[in-house]
């Protein structure tokens, strides 16, 4: 049974968001409360498996009120408000989710709410479905084909794989913008839910010197790209005699995630071995550690935020533990260390 503690000011929406998610087999409201300092105690009290949140309540807004919570509290947070323009704050924030608020007068549109949310909160409380191997992946006993020559900087690195959580917009662009235009291909998995993921690539591209897109299963990758994991879809690189893509598809959730941190390193190791180089930064969580290991066993080099610069030192902590980590440092400094690892052939 996943246990929800809905939090929101208003008591009709409060009533009604109550009463339908209760139909659905499986999902039960252990609680509700009117404001974050009454959620707070409703959480050490009830010890819910997902919350949902407004944005527009008493004595604190949703949204500041999620980033004090999730570095204390991990919980998946569904935020539910009619503020639209506050979506993309929320999700940044940590949400795994952004509902608007449906016209509670017409019973269409109120169905149709109560069905998003009811999946986002089975989704939500999904657990892993992969266990990942401390191994590199075995040889399938084909070969892999050669590398190809002319599109990567020969001797050096061919591929930069970032992952993040919980505070790893802003980072990612950061370490983005410290990196030279004409580097390796950029592969990313940041945890966000679908729509989200098209609007973050969408700003990366107008703000730094890259070529960023959403992931489309196939895409061939080139020097200057950069590609954000679709939201819902699992991103995997691949190589074959021509170079580098990736595929995009459907998939169970793996360390919690959908995309997830873990899948992409884990294809990367794979498949550019010594050649890869990975970070991972701010994230509430263990997802991306075992594939950074990976990385690391196959020869790439790779690095992790450090504590002071995190937003949430889940993921590079658990990483560090497990012993995945080549250097640690600080945010500014993730994307000098990377550009120590490219090597660019010398001009004629």
């Amino acid at each position: 049974m996943i246990k929800v503690l809905i939090v929101d000011d208003s008591i009709m929406f409060t009533e009604l968001l109550k009463k339908r998610l209760s139909e659905y087999d499986g999902i039960t409201v252990v609680g509700t409360a009117s404001d974050p300092y009454e959620a707070r105690d409703k959480i050490l009290e009830l010890g819910p498996d997902i919350m949902t949140l407004d944005i527009e309540m008493p004595r604190m807004d949703g949204v500041k009120f999620l980033k004090r919570l999730l570095p204390q509290y991990s919980i998946p947070v569904i935020v539910i408000s009619s503020l639209t323009s506050k979506s993309e704050e929320a999700v940044r924030a940590g949400a795994v989710s952004f509902r608007q608020k449906p016209d509670v007068s017409s019973h269409s549109e109120i169905d149709k709410f109560i069905t998003n949310v009811a999946s986002d909160i089975e989704k939500a409380a999904r657990g892993n479905s992969k266990n990942f191997s401390e191994e590199l992946p075995r040889s399938s006993g084909r070969p892999l084909p050669p590398k190809p020559d002319g599109l990567y900087n020969k001797g050096g690195i061919e591929i930069i794989a970032l992952g993040a959580s919980t505070g790893g917009t802003d980072s990612l662009e950061k370490v983005i913008l410290d990196l030279p235009e004409d580097c390796p291909p950029i592969v990313i998995t940041q945890h966000m839910p679908p729509v989200f993921t098209k609007m973050y690539a969408e700003r990366l591209n107008r703000s730094t010197k890259f070529a960023v897109f959403e992931a489309s299963d196939g895409m061939r990758l080139k020097k200057g790209m950069c590609i954000i994991a679709a939201g819902g879809m699992q991103m995997e690189l691949h190589r074959d005699s021509k170079g580098y893509f990736i595929s995009s598809k459907e998939g169970e959730k793996v360390s919690g995630h959908c995309p997830s941190v873990d899948v992409l390193f884990t294809s990367v190791a794979k498949c550019a071995g010594n050649a890869a180089a990975a970070a991972i930064l701010t994230g509430m969580g263990a997802d991306g550690a075992k594939g950074l290991l990976l990385i690391r066993k196959a020869g790439g080099y790779t690095v992790g935020q450090n504590k002071e610069t995190c937003v949430v030192y889940g993921m590079p902590m658990e990483a560090k533990k497990m012993g995945a980590v080549c250097d640690e440092v600080a945010l500014e400094e993730i994307g000098s260390m990377l550009k120590k690892r490219m090597k660019y052939p010398e001009r004629s």
